[in-house]
């Protein structure tokens, strides 16, 4: 099957005053309905979603922030990973662009009947390309204005997957693509920040950084890129019904907002020199 087509948008975006843009790739649980009927019962419950990340970062707005979120499933395509769909982890076990399995490496696709070249061509197409476009954008848009700019990949996971790592995942996973993504002493200040919040934090550790920090990151032009992987457990339920825990999530969110403030602290500073 080639044939692909979605009514919902590909993403939501609110534009914001300051030299910060969040941006939220994994967030979205759209499914196009003919899509949805070949994936197995399992797979349409999308459980490997970045769930409730707008909610705990609901501070944005009032930090000034530009917000990019997207609208459908990773399962429909991954918003992540690089267009020719090449793996960001050599040697190790990853999805792809349009993943064929879940994080638990059971089969997304009831009957077998995974996408072909064509069909993942049309899915980026509809949906990679302009969150993208709109990324890249208001990038550039920022740095006309500011000078510097901050660009924030907000992602979380499940705290326990063999698949991709052993034992349980730090809480704060910060990546900065070993260093090339971001100023060195602000990477540093990030992690001061998480290693004195409480939770577990570690920079570059099993996750340095997906398409979107290693691609946007520039230092040497102003932008400053990280990604902060944090554990699902931190802030809510990690199985279903993957419900949001107001009282586990104020337990990290301060830190969070502390980490965003720290960023736009940096940039501004650098923007005025």
């Amino acid at each position: 099957m080639t044939d692909f087509q979605t009514q919902e948008p590909p993403l939501r975006f609110r534009q914001g005053t300051r030299p910060l843009l969040i941006s939220m790739p994994h967030v979205g649980t759209h499914v196009p309905p003919a899509l949805a009927e070949r994936f197995t019962a399992e797979a349409q419950q999308v459980p490997d979603t970045d769930w409730h990340l707008e909610r705990l970062y609901d501070f944005a707005d009032a930090l000034g922030a530009s917000v990019l979120v997207a609208t459908h499933s990773r399962y429909v395509v991954d918003l992540n990973r690089p267009p020719d769909n090449q793996n960001l982890y050599p040697g190790q076990d990853t999805t792809g662009l349009c993943p064929i399995d879940t994080f638990d490496k059971t089969p997304i696709y009831a009957k077998g009947d995974v996408p072909g070249e064509a069909e993942i061509v049309a899915r980026r197409d509809a949906i990679w390309r302009p969150y993208h476009q709109q990324l890249r954008a208001e990038l550039d848009r920022l740095r006309a204005v500011h000078g510097t700019v901050a660009l924030w990949d907000a992602h979380s996971i499940r705290s326990v997957l063999p698949r991709f790592f052993e034992g349980k995942l730090p809480d704060l996973n910060l990546g900065t693509a070993n260093g090339t993504s971001c100023d060195a002493a602000l990477a540093e200040r990030l992690l001061d920040i998480g290693k004195a919040s409480g939770y577990s934090a570690v920079l570059n550790g099993r996750f340095k950084g997906g398409h979107i920090t290693r691609e946007y990151g520039d230092p040497a032009r102003g932008i400053h890129a990280v990604q902060l992987e944090m554990t699902q457990c931190s802030y809510m339920q990690e199985a279903l019904p993957f419900d949001y825990l107001p009282d586990v999530a104020a337990g990290v969110q301060p830190h969070v907002r502390r980490m965003l403030e720290a960023v736009l602290a940096f940039v501004e500073g650098q923007g005025r020199r």
